[in-house]
């Protein structure tokens, strides 16, 4: 497959036909440095027939040197000037892979699934009709100051990304792939955690781009979780019904009532035997031995297991004011600060502990925790 990569003078010729001046309100910096952004492709393993989504494709840089690899791309560019020239652009430098693209034009921070993204006509061709593109990666040059809000809405709306390679600004790189006990671990790196494992690959310099930015950039690639910390949000949730009750497992056998409760009776050819004789006793002994295993007492309720959303509230709660104790920090969260430390207690977390300390499983402790102590408390019934 032929495809030309766009070289400085192409990107300052296309911006110029295009009337286009790079704002900092978009983050708009454009790379013209073939080589980054084959690198960019190379990071995240693209491979032939891969559907790969690209936000913010700009004049189309990286967009060309995924379609390079044989993948179809689908690109959300929010710029509706841009967005619109693209496909020619396409057209004009990868004639041969212009069917395996498709763009649309709106706010990444948008997209709620797969069925808001464009469809490539490759990709509409071979699946059942209707069809949505479900990517499998996401590549992206990602405007400096919505980094971390797309990505993470991104991780969220697209449960079928299993591969994310970004490139951002340095510090941001930073702060996604920082481990607890670092000084720059936060709510970007914990939340990452969350959904997959993430770790910086390579720097970037500044002068690939166009405009040449004020900051250094990194590459990002995160591999998604292959088992979700948490059970599939849009799944059933847990249920704790009990089995039907076979109510022949436990009944008695026939008998007359005594001081001490029932007394079986059982019969001979020679008639009844004498309740609590030795005849009687071997009797009900074989009786007894003979009957199935009682049923096992229902289960206690279980607490559901806790939501994304209320595990991200904990995180938020633990680093608004990281400085303090996660009894202090929680305490707002949880309703006071004894009942903070006893959600910890609960989750066998210190108290004292802060959340730079903290790795998203103990977060996901300290909601489960919660639940179960909400669980715990509430009435039989269900009633407030």
């Amino acid at each position: 497959m032929t495809v030309r990569l766009l070289t400085p003078p192409d990107i300052r010729a296309l911006a110029e036909r295009l009337n286009i001046r790079p704002t900092k309100q978009l983050g708009q910096n454009f790379v013209h440095d073939a080589g980054t952004v084959r690198a960019i492709a190379a990071s995240a393993g693209i491979a032939p027939g891969d559907n790969v989504l690209e936000i913010g494709p700009g004049l189309g840089s990286l967009t060309l040197a995924l379609l390079e690899t044989g993948a179809r791309v689908s690109a959300v560019e929010i710029d509706p000037i841009l967005a619109g020239a693209l496909p020619e652009t396409i057209a004009t430098f990868a004639p041969e892979a212009a069917a395996n693209f498709a763009v649309t034009c709106r706010d990444a921070l948008t997209i709620a699934d797969a069925s808001d993204l464009a469809v490539p006509e490759s990709f509409a061709s071979a699946e059942p009709p209707a069809s949505p593109f479900t990517p499998t990666a996401l590549v992206a040059n990602l405007p400096y100051n919505v980094a971390v809000p797309i990505l993470l809405t991104l991780l969220a709306a697209l449960p079928s990304l299993t591969t994310v390679v970004i490139m951002v600004q340095a510090e941001v790189a930073d702060r996604i792939a920082a481990e607890p006990g670092s000084r720059i671990y936060g709510v970007p790196s914990v939340k990452t955690q969350f959904y997959g494992t993430a770790r910086r690959t390579r720097t970037i310099g500044r002068t690939v781009f166009w405009p040449v930015p004020n900051v250094d950039s990194a590459i990002v690639r995160i591999d998604r979780h292959t088992v979700p910390l948490i059970p599939d949000e849009h799944a059933p949730g847990i249920t704790t019904d009990e089995p039907a009750r076979d109510i022949t497992a436990d009944e008695p056998a026939p008998g007359i009532t005594t001081g001490s409760g029932p007394v079986p009776i059982f019969a001979t050819a020679d008639g009844f035997l004498k309740p609590h004789s030795k005849a009687h006793k071997a009797a009900e002994k074989e009786y007894n031995s003979s009957q199935p295993a009682p049923a096992p007492a229902p289960a206690p309720a279980l607490a559901r297991p806790p939501a994304r959303e209320e595990i991200f509230r904990v995180i938020d709660a633990a680093f608004a004011q990281r400085r303090k104790t996660l009894r202090a920090a929680l305490a707002s969260w949880a309703g006071s600060p004894a009942t903070a430390e006893a959600i910890l207690t609960r989750a066998e977390i210190d108290p004292k502990t802060r959340g730079e300390q903290l790795r998203i499983t103990d977060f996901i402790a300290i909601a489960r925790a919660k639940n179960e102590l909400d669980a715990s408390a509430a009435p039989e019934d269900g009633t407030m």
